[in-house]
């Protein structure tokens, strides 16, 4: 059972259409950009951007003593609506742990409302420091779409 205390809810409403939002969430090109917070960003993003399709990034993190690495499957991939899944960090402990990410895509008038979910989470120690990883990924990429949008 999910609980409060065990998920991560995000809700950003980002000044781009929603089909780009989407673009740069599901190509690689896109996610080099802004993938990964600013002190941690990816190097080499793989995605088979499909229901049962894997992906898999690795992030340049000189403050974590080397590469980090984190990959999954798609669950579901609904263009421009919704993107699902799979989340697991290549590393022992509570890192390790998969868990399931959700994002909702919502067209508000040329700009779009993302609704992201991540859960479960072991600890709220951990689900809290995804939050701030989150947060500063989403401020690339709100960075990254005003540079890229028409």
């Amino acid at each position: 059972m999910v609980t409060a205390d065990s998920e991560l809810v995000i809700e950003r409403v980002f000044d781009a259409p929603r089909e780009l939002v989407f673009r740069v969430w599901t190509t690689t090109e896109g996610m080099l950009e802004w993938w990964g917070p600013t002190f941690c960003p990816a190097k080499q993003v793989n995605m088979d951007i499909r229901p049962g399709g894997a992906w898999r990034c690795c992030l340049d993190s000189e403050v974590y003593g080397g590469d980090l690495w984190q990959h999954g499957v798609f669950r579901q991939v609904k263009p421009y609506e919704l993107l699902e899944f799979t989340f697991v960090w290549e590393a022992e402990g509570d890192m390790g742990v998969e868990n399931v990410v959700t994002i909702r895509f919502f067209d508000e008038g040329g700009k779009t409302r993302m609704h992201f979910r991540q859960a479960p989470f072991t600890a709220v120690s951990q689900r809290d420091a995804n939050n701030g990883g989150w947060s500063n990924m989403f401020n690339r990429l709100e960075d990254y779409l005003k540079r890229v949008r028409p």
